[in-house]
């Protein structure tokens, strides 16, 4: 069990923090709910290391408490650095 509680509470910090940089990020962003909640995942791994660099938990941090405000910030930005990179990527496809 506590595998799989770990594996759904991930989707769904995944999918708030996703949403959360959706929703500042300016522009349209052309992906689907699935692409949002793991660029999110994605995103919210690299807020950790970013968070680590500059001296806090990093991700010991987000698994330990997924909740605070400072993670949450810290997700939200890594999940914009990540969407950004995945629109340049994606940015002439069809």
């Amino acid at each position: 069990m506590g595998l799989l509680w770990l594996i759904i509470s991930w989707l769904i910090i995944g999918a708030i923090i996703g949403l959360l940089a959706r929703a500042v990020m300016p522009g349209k962003q052309g992906m689907s709910l699935g692409m949002t909640i793991v660029l999110g995942v994605i995103g919210a791994v690299v807020g950790g290391f970013i968070g680590g660099l500059f001296g806090g938990n990093g991700i010991s941090g987000i698994m330990n408490n997924p909740w605070s405000i400072g993670t949450i910030l810290l997700a939200v930005i890594g999940a914009i650095i990540v969407m950004v990179i995945y629109g340049l990527a994606t940015k002439n496809r069809a």
